[in-house]
């Protein structure tokens, strides 16, 4: 779907269901400039493997990035999976910012340098006036969905907003109200949250009742870790945006794709737990280990990942050994390499 707006023309991939991974921003050693050949690996191989790339996120260093470094790499991210013959993915990309006015203008920017989709967190800077605040955590999302020319998913994350969780009804109400909404992430690992919205929006009535301003941008209901992709499945929920992702994609496409195909065959769902079983494990061991933890473990696998933009420190060596032999880590790396072998 191609969108105009002023000056510029958008084309809209469809968002579908699926995995989904916050890519990291990579840094030059030395003067942090982005590592661009990086970067432009790193897209093309999780987007080859089937899982679509997430650009600016909490993973991405978001925080530490300019409004003109993200600009590159959306058009980095369009240009490489592009060449890679990858024309149909799409890119989305976080506009996280401190006021909602500079959350739009990050939504304006994204839109003309190229991406699909925006994602947005409420600032947690001034959390303790907000977090009770239904009335206004609501407007947040209300206009700046209404004012960005691409559609715009929830990004729930406690942990990156000073403790603001949104509850399911107020992201009930956002997906009823706000046709521009294309969604939700839920790095809360509420699943009962996930069960809750998904009841309303994955409902066969919702899409007439509620329609979307852009057709090729359904409400998905997106988990934002691994360990539970199955119960996802099962709740009629859409998949997740994972940062497991970056480290072991075709394992984690698989668990989707088996865990959906598994409602209509059972036969195939001792598979899916299987899965489930070694890619929650990884995902809940490597989690702890955080962004710098995810950048050590692509550097060992790929061969580029360095460390995260100062203050954030890297990994320390005994943790990073630690990492590396913990049998979950072991588990998961195993699990990747039959996985991508045979897509090979």
């Amino acid at each position: 779907m191609t969108l105009t707006n002023g000056n510029h023309t958008f084309t809209i991939r469809p968002l579908k269901a699926g995995i989904y991974a916050p890519i990291p921003s990579f840094f030059l050693p030395e003067s942090e400039d982005l590592d661009i050949p990086s970067f432009e690996n790193h897209v093309v191989r999780v987007a080859t493997a089937g899982v679509g790339p997430l650009l600016s996120g909490s993973m991405g260093e978001a925080h530490h990035l300019s409004h003109e470094e993200r600009v590159t790499l959306i058009k980095t991210a369009r240009k490489a999976l592009d060449g890679a013959g990858l024309v149909n993915v799409p890119v989305i990309t976080g506009i996280g910012a401190g006021s909602t006015r500079e959350t739009i203008e990050l939504a304006n920017e994204a839109a003309a340098a190229g991406a699909d989709y925006a994602i947005a967190i409420a600032s947690g800077y001034f959390a303790g006036a907000l977090s009770g605040n239904k009335k206004a955590l609501k407007a947040f999302w209300q206009e700046v969905s209404s004012k960005s020319p691409i559609p715009v998913m929830i990004y729930n994350y406690p942990g990156a907003s000073g403790g603001i969780n949104l509850d399911s009804d107020l992201i009930t109400e956002l997906a009823i109200d706000c046709p521009n909404i294309c969604g939700v992430k839920l790095t809360c690992g509420d699943v009962g949250k996930l069960t809750r919205i998904a009841a309303t929006v994955s409902d066969a009535t919702f899409s007439s009742l509620h329609p979307r301003t852009n057709i090729n941008a359904p409400f998905l209901v997106l988990g934002g870790f691994t360990d539970f992709i199955l119960p996802s499945a099962y709740s009629n929920g859409h998949g997740a945006i994972t940062g497991l992702a970056n480290v072991a994609p075709y394992a984690i496409v698989k668990l989707f794709e088996l865990s959906e195909a598994s409602k209509a065959d059972p036969s195939i769902l001792p598979e899916a737990q299987r899965l489930q079983g070694i890619i929650g494990r990884a995902d809940a061991t490597i989690a702890k280990a955080s962004i710098a933890g995810t950048k050590y473990l692509l550097q060992k696998l790929y061969g580029y990942g360095g460390h995260p933009r100062r203050p954030l420190p890297p990994i320390e060596p005994a943790a990073a050994e630690a990492l590396w032999e913990h049998s979950h880590t072991q588990d998961l790396v195993h699990l990747e390499q039959e996985f991508s072998g045979k897509a090979r």
